[in-house]
């Protein structure tokens, strides 16, 4: 049997201890839309079909039951990472931007391939990186 194409990365989930936080931070510093407000979930618009899900952490490792069906539980524990992309025209207004908004560039990485990355945290320590092409041989600019 030949195996089915995956079409792309849907969500990227991220886990925090504080909710209010999370929402200024990923809204107000980082510009995201929030698509829905929940009592254990927030998820945000990332991009053309993509969605950023912000849990709050200790409340999703139960199953939850939907008209749909059940939606497995879930968690983890300490810090996590993932990338947003951004364009190489606009690394050093994130560095200006990020300065200007009191977020501190933990690390900055030029790659082999000519890319950049910029790290820093959120309000619950997960590092979060913004990522300029080149850095994968499949990131398209």
């Amino acid at each position: 049997m030949n195996r089915p194409e995956i079409a792309g990365v849907l969500e990227t989930a991220v886990y925090v201890d504080d909710m209010n936080a999370a929402h200024e931070f990923y809204s107000h510093i980082l510009g995201l839309k929030r698509m829905v407000a929940g009592d254990r979930l927030f998820a945000y618009d990332a991009g053309p079909g993509q969605a950023l899900l912000v849990f709050h952490r200790g409340h999703t490792g139960e199953d939850v039951e939907t008209k749909g069906g059940v939606v497995p539980g879930h968690h983890t524990s300490g810090n996590s990472h993932f990338a947003f992309r951004i364009g190489s025209d606009a690394v050093q207004a994130w560095r200006d931007y990020l300065k200007a908004n009191a977020v501190e560039i933990i690390s900055e990485v030029v790659w082999p391939a000519g890319g950049t990355s910029l790290y820093f945290n959120d309000p619950d320590g997960n590092v979060l990186e913004l990522a300029a092409p080149p850095l994968w041989p499949n990131f398209l600019s």
